[in-house]
């Protein structure tokens, strides 16, 4: 990996972008190999739920990087590396609808545009109490594309997510908890320990239930309730079959930790 880390440790697949001298902005090269990596967690079935960061305590992402982008245009045409498109999106994750094993952003300062979004994308949010949220692309002549202007809005009131989408104004970690935003400020010291604890209840459940669960969850906001309540959910179905769908009330009966194996 030229731009990112990733390792596997007890369940947890850890992706950790190492672009620090740009804090952590993406360019090109950095979203393809991204979208390989969740790629590969989406595929690994030992792999229960992820953690996603940035290098350093500075930023988790600035977003697009945009002296690459300024670069690259001023090359003629035939000179710009075609290097396709990214899998998932930007960071490979922004446009990844299949992707139902939850995902945790360890926020570890700024987050801002395509950061932001990256961290939209994920289910839980943990933020160290100097980070600061937004989506400042309208003052670069941009628009946060990479699902930014469609996910915020359905994370806040629409008042406050116009109020910061239209201005660019970025927001501290607290006001984003305040707002709903965040799951959790904690000091920068603590993230560590703070993530830690969200994995370790997390890895607590079965992982079929938590995948059931999140795909049931975020497909019936597209429904209506009703409909949403006699939908069929892939994940609900394989957890129904599932060894650990047994294994659950059984552990409970017997009174001991259940031993969870994802099948």
């Amino acid at each position: 990996m030229d731009f990112c880390r990733y390792e596997k440790k007890d369940h947890v697949a850890y992706i950790t972008i190492t672009r620090p001298e740009v804090m952590n902005a993406l360019h090109a090269p950095a979203n393809i190999e991204l979208g390989q990596v969740f790629d590969d967690f989406a595929a690994d079935d030992d792999s229960w739920l992820a953690v996603l960061t940035g290098e350093g305590d500075r930023a988790f992402s600035a977003g697009n990087d945009l002296k690459y982008t300024a670069e690259m245009s001023r090359l003629p045409r035939e000179q710009r590396p075609n290097l396709g498109a990214a899998r998932g999106g930007f960071g490979g994750l922004t446009s990844r609808y299949d992707l139902f094993k939850p995902i945790i952003a360890r926020v570890n300062g700024f987050a801002l545009g395509g950061g932001l979004e990256l961290a939209l994308a994920c289910d839980i949010i943990v933020a160290a109490d100097h980070a600061e949220v937004g989506l400042p692309e309208p003052r670069r002549g941009l628009i946060a594309g990479a699902m930014g202007v469609h996910r915020l809005p359905r994370h806040l009131p629409l008042k406050q997510a116009m109020g910061y989408m239209l201005t660019g104004r970025h927001m501290s970690a607290q006001r984003a908890y305040e707002i709903g935003l965040v799951n959790e400020v904690v000091p920068l010291a603590k993230l560590d320990d703070a993530v830690g604890a969200w994995i370790a209840d997390i890895v607590r459940c079965a992982p079929l239930s938590v995948r059931a669960t999140k795909e049931a969850a975020l497909k019936g906001l597209q429904m209506p309730l009703e409909q949403a309540g006699v939908a069929e959910y892939q994940w609900e179905m394989a957890r129904r079959r599932s060894a650990d769908a047994i294994e659950g009330p059984r552990a409970f009966a017997e009174k001991r930790a259940p031993n969870w194996t994802g099948k």
